[in-house]
Order: structure tokens, then sequence, then C-alpha cells
């Protein structure tokens, strides 16, 4: 799965450690279930320049690979977006 991050995509996951370390340059933000502002995702993030939100209880069971998604880490916020209509392109 890992093997299959594209530029632009966001991770949740239930948490990062040093093994999720090589994907912070390709991926555009970071969700996890587990942390705060010191934990691996939380700091990683911050040296990459990446939106991150931390300790969103429930994440992976709510948002699904694929689903279209705004990430905002300043106010917290991960939304999920409609899904682009395939037929206007």
């Amino acid at each position: 799965v890992t093997s299959s991050f594209q530029p632009g995509e966001i991770l949740i996951t239930y948490s990062t450690d040093i093994g999720w370390s090589p994907y912070f340059p390709i991926i555009s933000g970071v969700v996890t279930e587990l942390g705060g502002l010191i934990s691996h995702g939380a700091v990683v993030s911050r040296e990459y320049g990446l939106p991150c939100v931390v300790g969103l209880q429930g994440a992976t069971k709510r948002f699904r690979t694929g689903d279209y998604v705004l990430l905002d880490g300043k106010k917290g916020i991960l939304q999920r977006l409609p899904q682009p209509d395939e037929s206007n392109n």
C-alpha cells in the first residue's frame, strides 16, 4: 500500500514512526489517530512544512483510500470532499 503513494495524497493512519519517514517528501499532509504536539508525525510534518492533525480518533474508520479530503492543520480539520465528476473531463 505505502509504495503506491502519489504526490498530493494525505496520509491517514493510526500513528507514524520512523518507518514512515521516506514517505513524508511525497505526501501532502498527515493525519494520525494517536499523538500530540511532539509525536513523530507532528514533528516530521513540521520539518517538511506539511499540514498535520494528530489525535483525530476514528479517522482511519471514517476515511478510505481514494477519498478526496480537505486538511487544515491550523484549525485541526479533516473534511471529506465530493468526488470530482469524471464525466466533465
